[in-house]
């Protein structure tokens, strides 16, 4: 809690002490603060400030977990996957098709990090030029039931496909236009109908 008080104090008025300093230093920051707990109710039980909450949430964005963004899987692990093979001096050219269904059915409680984390260790440790299921470490069998309702159905299907087609060409909208049948405007206007940039 005094640490939160120091924290508003600095919010408001713009400026730090040094330690040991004795003269105020003005600051010119902005500030993003990402949580995973749920704020409203940590100041119901008194341990979060409720006046450091409303200074800090001057812009809110809520981002659904992993599980809940289909599609965004086989995307984010591409991304890591391109990351951690440039870094770690590997010529790794994507997943194969099994290590795609696992990334797409996994759960991932831990949300993007446990993705990170399971994508670098199999960055490291892959022996082939693609990501297998087995280099993952994952149970591919947990699968999230699908929706009854059609529309979502479509939608998650629709998102699922594009994703999998943009992480299997590497980014390409040309390539991936190709793998779904579609042309590349068509694509353009499925990416934005569905929120995927």
């Amino acid at each position: 809690m005094q640490l939160q008080a120091k924290l508003l104090r600095f919010l408001q008025e713009r400026v730090i002490e040094r330690l040991g300093g004795r003269g105020e230093i003005p600051v010119d920051v902005r500030v993003v603060c990402a949580t995973h707990r749920d704020l409203a109710d940590m100041i119901r039980e008194g341990s979060f400030r409720e006046d450091l909450y409303y200074r800090l949430s001057e812009i809110t964005i809520k981002i659904p977990p992993l599980r809940e963004r289909p599609g965004d899987a086989v995307l984010l692990a591409q991304a890591f996957l391109d990351r951690y093979a440039r870094e770690q001096g590997r010529n790794i050219r994507g997943f194969t098709a099994d290590a795609l269904g696992a990334l797409e059915t996994h759960a991932w409680p831990g949300n993007v990090r446990e993705m990170e984390n399971i994508i670098k260790r199999a960055t490291i440790m892959a022996d082939g030029s693609q990501i297998t299921a087995a280099d993952l470490g994952l149970d591919a069998a947990h699968a999230e039931p699908q929706p009854f309702n059609l529309r979502q159905a479509r939608e998650n299907a629709e998102r699922l496909a594009v994703g999998r087609a943009l992480a299997h060409s590497d980014g390409s909208i040309a390539q991936a236009a190709e793998l779904l049948g579609i042309t590349r405007p068509t694509l353009y206007d499925l990416m934005a109908k569905i929120g995927m940039k």
